[in-house]
């Protein structure tokens, strides 16, 4: 039997696994399935990697975002692991050698999306490749009682007849028990399965929430006395950019982020402050998802989440460290009331949903019995003024078809360019004798493309505006020449949005929708919503706790340093004791800077949770700040 500590030392020079995880390991190995509930920070990669090392053959791992793909293809190269990912935006040569390399090739573990497990192309190469490990991440998402969930998800079980007898393991940070079983059914879980849950309670992290008169002056004041790297997560593109511009006019460091940016500004970004030479990223929930950075001190939610779960994942990228951090979420009071007021859009009635069905295969000119499989490019902002509908409302209903599996809605899609001569031999130098200007752009895409004559290629214009040496934007226009002479058929690169039928158009008449369906979404989309808003407005229960009964562990104990713990906890210490203990640390910072540790020290034997909640009222009343070194001193 493998030594697992040994590879864990060799390749993350970890001496000791982490609480369950080497318990979960030993269930991969003896072939069996589980599900990893492991909080975020919690090492869940580790559960499937270890192992997958440990066997003879490659680990499958669907993953859901490319850069989480990306990022942990990249920390397991780092670390001497050969490791692929295909993903959305490579060519087709490209994902046939990714193919063929985990195949014939010496590699530990191949990326994909669950989209991609159905493609022909990938269902060629599954014989060769030949899995010994299946693992599924952010595996929350299969449930459609989830606050993520991603149909293509339920089609992970499908694969499990191609692959009888590979084991699966399915991991997630945040799944209540309705989830988790739904998790164990959706995948089709052996009868002798095993569910490994770590306790939802972060130690570490203090959860504080309050309700300001103006947003921008605490976060402000959260940020000015919390040193070290931060994330401020934001709903809206918008906000991102208002609100790093406020922080950056205010003297702090800040980059923003969010998907509609080029994936290199987000890269540049992001490596920015992994590498802390930004301190703050002010972002929408499309950053933070794979990262790992474990000094993250705050996380400041500028908005409240739709619900716990998103809300407990995104604030636990603090603290990863196991030191102190803060997970701070700001809100107003109609906040809760314009989430309720959503329900009603983002689950519309039966009347609007026909109304749109029928529109949207107009607008795609589908025939009626007709379309199953086929894609089409989608220009939302058009369609809705083509119709003169609400683009907020019928974005919702795009989404509501693709839930009700008539439709899959991409927003997301990249296309890159394609080209092919439509002209060739003495016709094409014709051509470039009478056109002089446009023989250069004409002899590169020749010397550049091997088959440009006989079929479509993908083109990279950069590449090939360096290659002639003149500008891309020349190169551009020289091509859409080339496509109006009818010399070439230029398709320019396309980022948008795209719909693939998953079914015939059906007959008006026989349209059904099942809104019975759709009511118990939206009745689960409002619990969820209630969750939360119990959450902001409970101002006794310990926070750590209330997340931890949330998910379903009615067992966990107080935190002692969320907002709730300190405010219920120091009223019961003697009025006196409070003021003394308060003089005493004032007194030693008066002396010199300190930090929490040297404190506690210095006045033993009182108790520690004294100390740190009597140092917690002291930084609210903002008598006391803390340096990017830890040391605390007088305000």
């Amino acid at each position: 039997m493998a030594d697992y500590t040994q590879i864990l030392k060799k390749y993350w020079g970890h001496t000791a696994f982490r609480p369950l995880q080497l318990d979960i390991i030993k269930t991969v190995m003896a072939q069996n399935d589980c599900l990893a509930l492991l909080p975020t920070g919690g090492g869940k990669s580790i559960c499937f990697q270890v192992p997958a090392m440990a066997m003879e053959g490659i680990c499958l791992v669907v993953s859901p975002l490319i850069a989480l793909m990306k990022d942990q293809v990249e920390n397991l190269k780092i670390r001497g692991i050969p490791a692929l990912a295909i993903y959305s935006g490579m060519r087709e040569h490209e994902v046939i050698q990714a193919f063929k390399n985990a195949a014939f090739g010496n590699f530990k573990f191949l990326y994909l999306s669950p989209e991609r497990l159905e493609t022909a192309l990938f269902l060629e190469y599954l014989p060769a490749i030949s899995p010994v490990l299946i693992a599924v991440d952010e595996a929350h998402c299969i449930s459609q009682w989830g606050y993520d969930f991603r149909p293509p998800y339920l089609r992970i079980a499908a694969l499990r007849e191609h692959l009888p007898g590979v084991p699966v393991i399915a991991l997630t940070a945040s799944a209540t028990p309705r989830v988790q079983k739904d998790i164990c059914e959706n995948l089709k879980f052996s009868k002798g399965y095993a569910v490994f849950e770590q306790s939802f309670i972060r130690p570490n992290l203090s959860y504080s929430v309050f309700m300001p008169q103006a947003k921008q002056t605490k976060m402000l004041q959260v940020l000015t006395n919390v040193p070290g790297s931060a994330i401020v997560y934001c709903k809206s593109r918008k906000h991102t950019l208002q609100i790093a511009q406020m922080l950056q006019a205010n003297g702090l460091q800040a980059h923003f982020y969010h998907a509609g940016l080029s994936s290199e500004e987000r890269s540049q970004k992001q490596e920015d402050w992994k590498n802390n030479r930004v301190r703050i990223m002010v972002c929408t929930n499309a950053f933070g998802m794979g990262i790992d950075k474990p000094d993250v001190r705050v996380v400041l939610h500028y908005d409240m989440p739709d619900c716990l779960e998103n809300y407990y994942q995104e604030a636990g990228r603090a603290g990863r460290d196991g030191k102190r951090a803060y997970a701070v979420l700001l809100h107003d009071y109609n906040e809760v009331q314009d989430l309720l007021f959503k329900s009603s859009i983002k689950y519309p009635n039966e009347e609007f949903l026909k109304e749109r069905y029928i529109q949207l295969m107009n607008y795609l000119q589908v025939p009626a019995g007709m379309g199953d499989s086929v894609s089409y490019d989608f220009d939302l902002a058009d369609f809705v003024e083509k119709y003169k509908l609400n683009a907020y409302n019928t974005s919702f209903g795009i989404q509501a078809l693709a839930f009700l599996g008539f439709i899959s809605f991409s927003d997301k899609l990249l296309k890159l360019s394609t080209l092919i001569f439509n002209i060739s031999g003495r016709s094409l130098q014709d051509f470039e004798k009478m056109h002089p200007n446009l023989e250069p752009v004409i002899k590169g895409l020749l010397r550049s493309y091997e088959g440009i004559m006989d079929y479509p290629v993908t083109i990279e214009e950069r590449k090939l505006a360096a290659f002639i040496k003149i500008p891309v934007e020349q190169l551009i226009e020289q091509l859409k020449l080339l496509h109006q002479y009818n010399i070439v058929s230029y398709k320019p690169s396309y980022a948008g949005q795209q719909i693939i039928l998953l079914k015939n158009r059906v007959y008006t008449d026989d349209l059904f929708i099942n809104t019975r369906f759709l009511l118990e979404q939206k009745q689960h989309y409002e619990h969820r919503v209630s969750g939360m808003s119990n959450y902001i407005n409970d101002k006794t229960q310990c926070r750590n706790k209330q997340i931890a009964a949330y998910f379903g562990d009615l067992k966990a104990g107080n935190c002692h340093i969320c907002d709730n713990c300190i405010n219920n906890n120091i009223p019961s210490m003697p009025a006196g004791e409070i003021k003394i203990l308060g003089e005493k640390i004032m007194g030693l910072l008066q002396q010199d800077t300190l930090s929490a540790t040297r404190i506690i020290q210095i006045l033993k034997p009182v108790k520690e949770d004294h100390i740190w909640m009597v140092l917690n009222f002291l930084m609210a009343e903002e008598k006391i700040t803390v340096d990017e070194n830890k040391r605390i001193a007088i305000k």
